[in-house]
C-alpha cells in the first residue's frame, strides 16, 4: 500500500480506510484485499471527490470485489445498517472499507455486527 493510505484495523481481515482513489485499488489489491466496500455518497466532497463508478471500474480491473454502500456521516438508518449486516456476509475477506476519513466505516461495520448478536 502507498503511504498515502492510513489502515484502520477494525476487525479480523476488516480494515477502514479514508477516501479511496480508482488508482488506489491495484495497490489495495497487491496488499492482499480481496473486496472494497465504499461508504461515501458521490459528490460529498465536490466535483473532486472520485465517483462510485470510476473507483467500481478500477476495482473489478484489479480483481476486487467492490459494493458501494452511501451512507451520511452522521446517521445510519437501521436499513443501511442491515444492508451492510447483509454485504458483510457475502464480500470476500480481507475487506477494505472506506468513507471521508474511516471513521463513518467503522461505525457502521459495529453497528452492523451488533445486529447479529
Amino acid at each position: 500500500m502507498s503511504e498515502s493510505v492510513t489502515l484502520q484495523p477494525i476487525a479480523p481481515e476488516v480494515f477502514a480506510a479514508p477516501q479511496l482513489t480508482p488508482e488506489a485499488m491495484a495497490a489495495v489489491a497487491e496488499a492482499g484485499f480481496k473486496a472494497v466496500l465504499n461508504n461515501r455518497p458521490d459528490m460529498e466532497g465536490g466535483p473532486d471527490q472520485p465517483t462510485s463508478a470510476a473507483i467500481e471500474q478500477a476495482a473489478q480491473a484489479a480483481g476486487l470485489a467492490y459494493a458501494h454502500l452511501p451512507v451520511q456521516g452522521g446517521y445510519q438508518s437501521p436499513e443501511e445498517i442491515a444492508q451492510c449486516a447483509a454485504l458483510l456476509k457475502t464480500l470476500p475477506r480481507p475487506l477494505l472499507m472506506f468513507c471521508r476519513s474511516g471513521a463513518r466505516s467503522t461505525k457502521l461495520y459495529m453497528q452492523a455486527i451488533a445486529l447479529d448478536d
